[in-house]
């Protein structure tokens, strides 16, 4: 995984840091002491992190701070006072449908880019994740865990849903039954049960998480570009075609690919 070592640092702010070392990119939550909670401030700092990617970049790492990823929403939000300079929960739900719309959809974000066709994103997950951090792990296209993750749902617990775009992967990873009992009990699932049911594609000790993030973004390394984003795009495609259609998919993009190695391409 890079480091500040050996990499450059593209902003630092807000709880988010983003640095850059050639292909890769590291996007850090950088406040451990809060295990690293969340705010509207840190989503707009995610948002920038994902528009100031350069266009050399093809892997982004994420990952926190300490010993949580990320507890959740900072609950500061349920305050009357909320934060500083922003709307708190209660002055939005006073607001018009739309007002209500616009900003949930600004906050949703920094959860959006993380699947771009030119990119595959890791997230690195150790201790807690849980809503807003459970959300922002799913956001990412593949999760290596440590084995004292804690993943949880808890926001209808607290009479919430699940807003910050974290529905439609998970019910794509575990299936609709789980991911409604795992959303409605907001209980933990632990790194055994993550990897069993396709949550994580990895569990590790702790002690190893970086390296074996820093293996698999090797390994994603090594293959062409095109091919690793032609065949993402193929997958991502799967749930809204059918096995025919699939199939003239899978042609054309072979195609572009052959002419491209012929040296054809447009």
């Amino acid at each position: 995984m890079t480091t500040l070592d050996d990499s450059e640092l593209v902003f630092d702010k807000d709880g988010v840091r983003l640095a850059v070392e050639d292909a890769v990119a590291t996007v850090t939550l950088t406040n451990p002491a809060k295990r690293n909670a969340q705010s509207p401030a840190l989503w707009r700092a995610l948002t920038e992190a994902g528009r100031s990617l350069p266009g050399s970049v093809r892997v982004v790492v994420l990952r926190g701070e300490g010993k949580s990823f990320s507890a959740g929403l900072d609950r500061q939000a349920f305050t009357p006072e909320g934060f500083d300079g922003e709307p708190s929960f209660l002055d939005m739900a006073r607001g018009s449908d739309e007002d209500l719309d616009a900003v949930i959809a600004e906050y949703q974000e920094a959860f959006t880019w993380w699947r771009r066709g030119d990119l595959v994103s890791i997230a690195a997950v150790q201790g807690h994740a849980i809503g807003a951090g459970f959300q922002l792990a799913l956001a990412c296209d593949l999760r290596v865990v440590a084995e004292d993750v804690q993943f949880a749902m808890r926001e209808t617990s607290l009479g919430l849903v699940p807003d910050l775009t974290g529905t439609h992967p998970l019910v794509s990873l575990v299936g609709y039954a789980r991911a409604l009992e795992i959303c409605a009990t907001g209980r933990f699932v632990h790194a055994d049960e993550a990897e069993r049911i396709g949550l994580a594609n990895l569990a590790v000790p702790a002690d190893q998480l970086d390296a074996a993030v820093r293996d698999l973004t090797a390994a994603l390394l090594a293959a062409p570009r095109d091919a690793v984003n032609e065949t993402k795009a193929l997958l991502q495609g799967v749930s809204g075609r059918s096995y025919e259609e699939q199939r003239v998919a899978e042609r054309a993009a072979q195609g572009r690919r052959l002419r491209d190695l012929a040296g054809l391409g447009d």
